[in-house]
């Protein structure tokens, strides 16, 4: 039986070993992290540890990293309350706090007037889009950039940015917030003075050190170029189906975009659809987002892009990643052409 191919990295990607072990190691790990004895003193030390590893890798020596349960309550704690104004490409997380007022080009990018009152992420997880962040801008979502691109937090200039770990291959259910000092934000959960009285709740401190040792993975990847030969197998695959399915869009493919990501509709043909096909052929990809995925109903993303709504409804996501082979590229381009030229032929 032919191995299933996972393509679907900006959803999630697969649990590094190094994550894996310093999780195991510090299951072992008894003490509280508020604790002032010596098994607490360990289980603090191991928390501190893991948020200098997250701090380097994002590039943010002098800031306060704050670890929450993911981006998304971090986008919560970063938004709620502040009137910030977005373009609708935001993800939902960030979304739901902000006013989606502001233009978007059909390349994707958003017209930022004020970015001190403004959220903006780094790169769209649909299409790959990176944004040009202006100084001053208040909030930014550095998720699906972080690990991929030579970026840093303190060169952005925002006031804050969030993370996830499983974008990086740390594990599910554990992120930070990311502060510039002098800025603050009002807590939204309350009790302990955990996090500097930012987040209450005892650390995660087995997701902590995943997220550590992921990040200085990913820092690691990104420095010996592991992206760029990423870039060139999402080349590969696109080369491949523009060849044999010439009515493809290819969403944003003018712009700047993140190396491992690839957007592309066939107007007709309904990436739910697709989504399903690929999977019975073995194949994990996607129809958008992982958090908007199964709504069913277009992309809104794409629709601030100008897309119709037959076109946008039609689109797919392929995302690869540092365990991703050029084989693997090839065979998805094999079974989707194939997919693709049956519709053609059943649409006439």
């Amino acid at each position: 039986m032919t191995a299933r191919v996972y393509l679907d990295w900006n959803a999630t990607a697969p649990l590094r070993p190094e994550a894996r072990a310093a999780m195991t190691a510090a299951m072992d790990v008894v003490g509280n992290p508020s604790s002032v004895h010596a098994e607490g003193r360990a289980a603090r030390a191991l928390v501190e540890t893991a948020r200098a590893q997250v701090a380097e890798a994002l590039g943010a020596d002098g800031a306060d990293v704050i670890f929450t349960s993911g981006a998304s309550e971090a986008a919560a704690l970063a938004c709620a309350g502040r009137g910030l104004v977005a373009g609708d490409i935001e993800h939902d997380a960030v979304a739901a706090w902000v006013d989606p007022a502001l233009p978007v080009t059909g390349e994707g990018q958003a017209a930022v007037a004020d970015p001190g009152a403004t959220a903006l992420q780094l790169a769209n997880s649909e299409t790959g889009v990176v944004q040009e962040v202006p100084a001053g801008l208040a909030v930014c979502d550095m998720t699906q950039g972080f690990g991929k691109l030579p970026v840093a937090f303190n060169w952005l200039g925002a006031e804050m940015a969030l993370v996830s770990a499983h974008k990086i291959g740390g594990p599910k259910g554990i992120g930070a917030l990311v502060i510039r000092r002098g800025c603050d934000i009002v807590a939204q959960i309350r009790g302990g003075g955990q996090e500097t009285g930012r987040r209450a709740g005892t650390e995660n401190i087995v997701g902590i050190a995943g997220f550590g040792a992921a990040a200085c993975a990913a820092s690691a990847d990104l420095a010996a170029g592991k992206w760029s030969e990423i870039e060139h197998l999402r080349s590969i695959l696109e080369k491949s189906i523009a060849e044999r399915a010439r009515g493809t869009i290819f969403v944003g493919k003018g712009s700047h975009r993140l190396p491992n990501t690839s957007c592309f509709a066939t107007p007709g043909w309904k990436g739910e659809t697709q989504v399903m096909q690929m999977d019975l052929a073995g194949f994990a990809i996607s129809a958008g987002s992982a958090c908007s995925s199964g709504k069913l109903r277009a992309s809104r993303v794409l629709r601030a892009m100008g897309l119709g709504e037959e076109a946008a409804a039609s689109a797919i996501r392929v995302s690869i990643g540092p365990g991703t082979q050029q084989d693997d590229v090839l065979r998805f381009a094999d079974a989707w052409c194939a997919a693709e030229a049956r519709f053609q032929a059943r649409r006439g």
